[in-house]
């Protein structure tokens, strides 16, 4: 432990630290925050994503988001709703463990080499790309047989019978089938997700606030954090649509590839097809997740996220 809310200010006080900030212990609080704060939000927005992925698949079918839960509840059941549910969980929870966790890390050994501050954009685009390639890959698995079981309702009950059932029939091939897409979906929403969280942040107390954020309360950091959070959810919810659909089509089989899934969905389709229901979805969920995680943070005696820290603020200073 150590005394924290040095930088001045503020009426914060001495506070009590749960472990030094940049240690391991931060980065395994940062992994366990973002695993709790990612399963937790992916879960409670399950028959969102049922439709969603269901108005890819068969977007005749299901064409609009009353109209399509409607027909999901008559045909399938209420239980249809939460199918996939423990995909979405334990899979975004792992996912968010290493996209949280894995970005303090990278940002913090970029920033220590890149101090200049014009370099800020570049280090958390590169910080949150790299943090997200791991996090995929381990993502990866889960997302396979997730959209499976919510489109495909003879395939499997859940995790438990559809990993072996979908090795058993595709082999670990098919556990990464979608990897590519994947990556092609959740690295540019990564980027621009985090880098509009960080500049949102930066922008709210410099500009609305007027404000540095050790003056601010704790409560009024958490309100910037959920601002920012859903604005940063927003612009990457219309960045990574295309890959979305062109995922959902390649787990599907509706396409062998992806330059097959985007002849066949159609250039329009790639950007517009299911947006509405994924704006619902994305915006309370990374929302949700900032909110989350930043409260584990303050809960721990450490700052709220945003801003580069220690060498480039030194930097900074000195300049």
């Amino acid at each position: 432990m150590r005394g924290g809310g040095g930088g001045g200010g503020g009426g914060q006080g001495v506070e009590r630290w749960v472990c030094e900030e940049f240690s391991p212990g931060y980065y395994a609080l940062c992994t366990f925050g973002g695993m709790l704060s990612a399963g937790t939000t992916h879960l409670a927005i399950t028959p969102l994503d049922v439709l969603k992925v269901n108005m890819q698949v068969n977007p005749i079918k299901y064409n609009g988001i009353s109209s399509g839960l409607s027909t999901l509840w008559r045909e399938q059941g209420p239980s249809s709703l939460w199918r996939g549910w423990s995909g979405k969980f334990f899979g975004y929870g792992i996912q968010g463990g290493c996209k949280f966790g894995l970005y303090e890390y990278f940002k913090k050994l970029y920033s220590d080499v890149l101090i200049d501050d014009g370099n800020k954009s570049f280090i958390f685009f590169l910080s949150s790309a790299s943090a997200q390639v791991f996090a995929d890959v381990a993502l990866s698995p889960f997302e396979a047989v997730k959209i499976r079981v919510q489109t495909q309702p003879s395939f499997a009950k859940g995790l438990v019978d559809g990993f072996p059932k979908l090795y058993a029939t595709e082999g670990l091939v098919g556990f990464y089938k979608g990897l590519f897409p994947l990556w092609g979906r959740n690295i540019p929403f990564s980027m621009i997700m985090f880098s509009t969280f960080e500049h949102s942040v930066e922008l709210i107390y410099r500009n609305i606030i007027q404000r540095r954020k050790e003056d601010c309360s704790r409560a009024q950091q958490l309100s910037v954090t959920c601002l920012a959070g859903y604005t940063a959810g927003a612009v990457g919810t219309v960045i990574s649509n295309p890959a979305d659909n062109i995922v959902a089509s390649l787990y599907n089989k509706q396409a062998e590839n992806v330059l097959q899934a985007v002849k066949k969905i159609g250039l329009v389709n790639l950007f517009t097809r299911s947006l509405p229901v994924r704006f619902l979805l994305v915006g309370p969920v990374v929302t949700s997740q900032w909110f989350f995680y930043d409260t584990i943070k303050v809960l721990s005696g450490l700052p709220t996220s945003g801003g580069l820290r220690r060498r480039v603020e030194e930097a900074n200073v000195s300049a």
